[in-house]
């Protein structure tokens, strides 16, 4: 092969992220461990609610656990702390091979009188997913290319979106036929093979730094991102528009039926529309962080989600649509572009709290805006539904623009100490 042939070459492969990931062998092992995992995981989501409002007739306990796996989130950065304190390949293994046995504690729960059981078990998956997350945006940093973060987290997202729409109907399905305890098993099975498939990652990790006082290292993470003129616009500004996010999601089944006049059940069709274009996003996030800054490339992302928001407005299915997949393929930017800064900027030290800190700053306010739009939905009337729209819609669009101007130094005023202590 001539130097023409190998340029063509090199140069088509740094246009494909799926391949640029997996001729790494690390990215390609976590990338298959994430495929592995979050098969089992978004399965089991929603046989979750299923079984325990089949076992108890209660749509509020089937709706507690979706909280109860989330509600971890809230501590995320004291539980992303233990991800700094060991080494993070085999706290991996470890919390694989945890789950991995736990679930099939499940398969005792055959009664309402053992609904705890599910809930004790989901409340300790919902930890183990914390930490995890935390681990895993701190290992990666240390063990894939730097070169390669955006391409990772644009495929980890694709594939979790991916997922989102496959595994839950398998789920439903299985535990339809076989009851919930399939599930759980299954999951269990994805868990140990993702534990079979952490361990073969190759790296070298430094002896983590002894811990001082639990509360004070929790807190470093957030530091770590108000301090940084990198982090914090862009940590901000996904917080921002997750919350636009979840006002805009709360709205949803009001825009099928008071807008669209259909049954509730085309805001299925919309979802899957949305996730459609989420995997897009992951699919196109890496090429465009090469050429993109982090910041321009999340203010691109935020401006389509706000126009689509505002589209929904307009009684239109082919509108409608179109919106759904400018939102799923819009609203992913901020999120790849937060963490892939996250895990370049952040000294591996302090990346696991850190990086639970982010993700308890983006996904909160989304539970928040859910909570908050479905208030106001329920008070406004069709009028009222298109001001929110168009609102929500008008501060996604001028937090756009704030993000493209440049940054400012942080006021040391305000800044703390300097350094980690």
């Amino acid at each position: 092969m001539n130097r023409a042939d190998k340029s063509t070459t090199a140069g088509r492969t740094a246009r494909r992220p799926l391949t640029r990931v997996l001729a790494d062998r690390n990215a390609g092992l976590y990338l298959t461990g994430v495929v592995v995992s979050g098969f089992g995981s978004s399965a089991m989501w929603l046989t979750a609610g299923i079984w325990a409002k089949s076992l108890t007739g209660s749509d509020g306990l089937a709706a507690l656990t979706v909280f109860t796996m989330w509600a971890p989130t809230l501590v995320g950065p004291l539980l992303g702390t233990v991800a700094d304190r060991v080494r993070r390949r085999p706290l991996l293994v470890g919390l694989n091979l945890g789950m991995a046995a736990l679930l099939p504690s499940l398969l005792a729960v055959d009664s309402a009188a053992r609904i705890w059981i599910l809930f004790a078990v989901l409340l300790l998956y919902g930890v183990n997913g914390v930490v995890q997350d935390a681990a895993e945006a701190a290992l990666v940093a240390t063990a894939v290319d730097k070169d390669l973060l955006g391409d990772f987290n644009g495929l980890r997202m694709a594939v979790n979106e991916g997922m989102k729409l496959v595994a839950p109907l398998a789920g439903a399905g299985l535990c339809a036929r076989f009851g919930g305890g399939a599930v759980a098993v299954l999951d269990a099975v994805t868990f140990l093979l993702a534990a079979g498939i952490f361990a073969l990652i190759r790296v070298r990790e430094a002896r983590p730094v002894p811990g001082g006082a639990w509360l004070a290292d929790t807190s470093e993470g957030a530091r770590t991102v108000w301090r940084s003129p990198a982090l914090r616009p862009l940590v901000l500004a996904g917080a921002v528009t997750m919350l636009c996010a979840g006002l805009n999601g709360a709205a949803l089944y009001a825009v099928v039926d008071e807008r669209l006049g259909h049954a509730a059940t085309y805001a299925g069709v919309l979802y899957a529309v949305q996730g459609a274009g989420s995997v897009a996003a992951g699919l196109l996030s890496g090429p465009l962080l090469r050429r993109l800054p982090e910041r321009a490339f999340a203010a691109a992302g935020i401006a389509l989600f706000a126009v689509s928001v505002c589209g929904r407005a307009l009684p239109y299915d082919a509108v409608a649509l179109a919106c759904s997949a400018g939102i799923g393929l819009g609203l992913p930017c901020v999120l790849v572009a937060a963490m892939t800064a996250v895990q370049r900027e952040t000294p591996s030290a302090a990346l696991g709290r850190t990086a639970a800190t982010t993700n308890t700053l983006l996904f909160v306010p989304n539970a928040v805006g859910l909570g908050v739009g479905a208030g106001l939905v329920g008070m406004v009337g069709m009028v009222g539904l298109v001001v929110l729209l168009v609102a929500v819609g008008a501060a996604a669009l001028a937090l756009a623009a704030g993000l493209l101007t440049p940054p400012r130094p942080f006021p040391k005023a305000l800044g703390g100490r300097p350094g980690g202590g």
